[in-house]
């Protein structure tokens, strides 16, 4: 192949002498870093991942051209796009570098670890995402005319790799916003943060030096690739403590054909980040909003001691700017002017004026499961769990109903105003839930509504004439005709991989404005955790079963087994399994076609207590842990109970109530006498889980009194004071098994 490869050039580069940055000049390293992109991009397609890629693999033809060469180190990938995980191919990726007597030269093995990615240093299996992070290797040197991780030799190369980041300080200061977010998207060193794909990257890059001239928003909607298809608006990569990656932002629209579509990525300002919380209900709210014009972004971001800020960025900067007094804000809303924001905090519904001013109190809002603002200046929205839908003046005021939950219905949630702000889509979930969500359009003047689809996710919105929703994780778009309130044609895809939260049913992580602004964010979803075994240092002894969609882990008295809910594949109700800790097998406990979800153990590991939403809501069951038997109900009324804790003595069960006046408070149901209810703590702050000591004598429960969860302890059965134990937000306690020591998790 003639020409130089691109280590010769940078190298050139680096030996004349310059006044500007070592690096070769944008105009030139943009233009070869795409090629490499669409390079690696037809590879991947094929099921490749190349495994070496270094500026000495790739050549630059005197016509320009760019080859990456030298695919020496390739594998083929299986069908989920990683290396077998046993055989020949799974030990030739777990290798951390080239070995071969042949190659001792230190600039040789040298070279190829500097590229290597965290998980190919750790001798771990590879993916496709490692190829992603030499990528930005070989970028960020073409920027700087410096390797991104440098050092004497290869052990401490790897350990740079490792520990380090590079110094960003050396890229150019003309380099591009959307270029360094790219790279620090590209070097990410958890891979689940990383870009999951080539062809985003080399997306991404020509919005970096190719401009587009902005489509106008009007005009009639196209909705496929024969005649109705979508132009993408702009892409959004923000990192996430869930490690997630982000998608992309659409316009519906036809473009002019001299016209591109705009994509770029968004970071988190300055030691903030986008975590996904769950709030006091355990609700994980949708985190972003678009306003209706599409010319700004809404979300949470999360900062130090887990606490949450509504901010603001407008799409023509490229700086965010935080609302003061929204502490612990989820769930926002535009006004439809784009003036204001509707959100969530503290068991209230509020608004601010993003010009500027203290947020205002509208009223009680316990839970935050969705909001919308008509141009009438009516709030539709979800105040807690098991409600339906009320309505209030945005001045503020008394919510009214505004549906009302019939049949077998548990609850309505997250509202949406199409564009005449009377009539609103809504989502209502079934006790069942094996289904879908059925999606409902209703109206501010009647109690007339119309079914109009169902869909994977609570959460279902309109734009530019089409209705967008989840199947599964891939966002659909379905054309719809807003004044007759009708479908119009066929639902498409228009993105893949949209994150869920962590609830059932869940919410799909997307926002859009009514011109045609999409954002959202991409990831796992729900699926794909796994159990993992700790020692008390931190070190990971083991895994228990195979990825799932685990939740609601308890360890049997014993020991010997593990309590978790897991959804069926056929739909969304979830079941509780038990597994076998020593052999690592599960049988199912549960059968019910509704949800099953928070088991807990009796002191002798004989019997469990569940919560199951088979009547509706969330009442408390009882069953022989050996599953035979009936299943007893042991507290049935019209509130959402989840138990938490058995006392030691089996006297007592620590349980979770929801849906009340007060939000979530903890309540002490005795085995005995007259089996009633008794508060232990009940505020009006939100309590969401608990734990008996083992000596019976105190409960360790937390609560977001201060305005974020913490964990305190109490005597029990009382009276007596509180102690606060966690200083920087906390949740889940747990007790060792002497009492004399407690685990809980941090915000990290």
């Amino acid at each position: 192949m003639e020409g130089p490869t691109l280590a010769d050039r940078i190298s050139d580069v680096g030996r004349v002498p310059r006044s500007g940055p070592a690096g070769l000049p944008l105009d030139e390293a943009l233009p070869i870093a795409r090629q490499i992109a669409d390079a690696l991009e037809a590879a991947h397609e094929q099921g490749i991942i190349h495994r070496d890629l270094k500026p000495a693999n790739i050549k630059v033809r005197p016509d320009g051209t760019v080859k990456v060469l030298d695919f020496g180190l390739a594998k083929a990938m299986d069908n989920v796009g990683r290396v077998p995980q046993s055989g020949p191919a799974a030990e030739a990726s777990m290798s951390p570098t080239i070995t071969t007597p042949a190659m001792t030269q230190a600039g040789m093995i040298l070279g190829t670890a500097a590229y290597m990615s965290p998980e190919q240093a750790k001798g771990r299996t590879v993916d496709k995402r490692s190829d992603i992070w030499a990528f930005g290797c070989v970028l960020y040197e073409m920027l700087t005319g410096r390797r991104a991780f440098h050092a004497e030799d290869v052990s401490e190369t790897l350990a740079t790799v490792l520990m380090k980041e590079p110094d960003w300080a050396a890229l150019p200061a003309t380099t591009p916003p959307t270029v360094s977010v790219v790279l620090r998207r590209c070097l990410q060193k958890d891979r689940k943060q990383r870009v999951r794909d080539i062809g985003d990257v080399s997306l991404a890059l020509e919005g970096a030096f190719e401009t587009a001239a902005p489509a106008s928003p009007t005009g009639a909607p196209v909705v496929s690739r024969t005649g109705r298809r979508v132009a993408w608006a702009a892409a959004l990569g923000i990192v996430s403590l869930a490690a997630l990656g982000w998608g992309a932002f659409a316009y519906f629209r036809p473009a002019p054909p001299a016209a591109e579509a705009i994509r770029f990525f968004m970071s988190p300002p300055d030691a903030w980040n986008f975590q996904s919380l769950t709030d006091a209900t355990g609700v994980s709210p949708v985190p972003m909003a678009v306003s209706p014009d599409g010319r700004r972004m809404a979300f949470v971001a999360v900062g130090a001691g887990n606490s949450a800020l509504l901010w603001i960025r407008s799409l023509d900067t490229l700086t965010a700017q935080s609302l003061a007094g929204t502490d612990g804000a989820s769930s926002p809303f535009w006004s439809p002017d784009s003036r204001s924001l509707g959100f969530f905090a503290g068991g209230k519904l509020k608004k601010i004026d993003v010009a500027g001013g203290p947020p205002i109190t509208l009223c009680d809002a316990p839970s935050s499961r969705g909001g919308s603002w008509s141009r009438d200046g009516i709030i539709v929205f979800n105040p807690a769990n098991a409600v339906a839908l009320q309505k209030v003046p945005a001045a503020g005021g008394t919510p009214t109903a505004a549906t009302v939950l019939v049949a077998d219905e548990t609850a309505h949630r997250r509202p949406f105003f199409l564009p005449d702000g009377r009539h609103f889509l809504y989502s209502a979930a079934s006790g069942a839930q094996t289904a879908g969500l059925s999606i409902y359009v209703a109206s501010l003047d009647s109690a007339d509504r119309k079914l109009l689809l169902t869909a994977d996710a609570n959460n279902a919105l309109y734009s530019q004439g089409h209705l967008l929703f989840l199947r599964e994780t891939t966002l659909m778009a379905q054309p719809f005709d807003a004044q007759r309130l009708e479908l119009a044609g066929e639902p498409f895809p228009i993105a893949e991989q949209i994150q869920l939260s962590q609830t059932v049913p869940p919410n799909g992580f997307f926002s859009a404005s009514e011109h045609g602004v999409l954002a959202y964010q991409t990831g796992t979803g729900a699926a794909g955790s796994q159990l993992v075994w700790f020692d008390r240092s931190g070190k990971e002894l083991g895994v228990l079963g195979e990825p799932a969609a685990y939740s609601d882990i308890e360890l049997s008295p014993d020991g010997k087994q593990a309590s978790v809910s897991v959804p069926e594949q056929s739909g969304r109700a979830r079941d509780v399994w038990l597994y076998d800790v020593a052999r690592g097998l599960k049988t199912r406990l549960t059968f019910d076609a509704a949800d099953e979800l928070a088991l807990i153990w009796s002191p002798d590991g004989s019997r469990a207590v569940f919560n199951s939403r088979r009547n509706g809501q969330l009442d408390l069951y009882q069953k022989a842990a050996d599953g035979s038997g009936t299943e007893d109900v042991l507290l049935e009324d019209n509130r959402q109970k989840t138990p938490v804790s058995w006392s030691a003595d089996g006297r007592f069960i620590l349980y979770r109530s929801g849906g009340g006046p007060t939000g979530n408070d903890l309540f002490v149901l005795p085995l005995s006498g007259d089996r009633k209810p008794i508060p232990f703590v009940n505020t009006q702050f939100g309590e969401v889980t608990g734990a008996f000591s083992p000596d019976g004598r105190w409960v360790a429960y937390v609560s977001n009194e201060s305005g974020r969860n913490e964990v305190y302890v109490a005597p029990f059965p009382g009276p007596g004071g509180k102690r606060q134990v966690s200083t920087g937000g906390g949740t889940q306690p747990r007790w060792r098994r002497d009492g004399m020591e407690m685990f809980y998790f941090t915000p990290d």
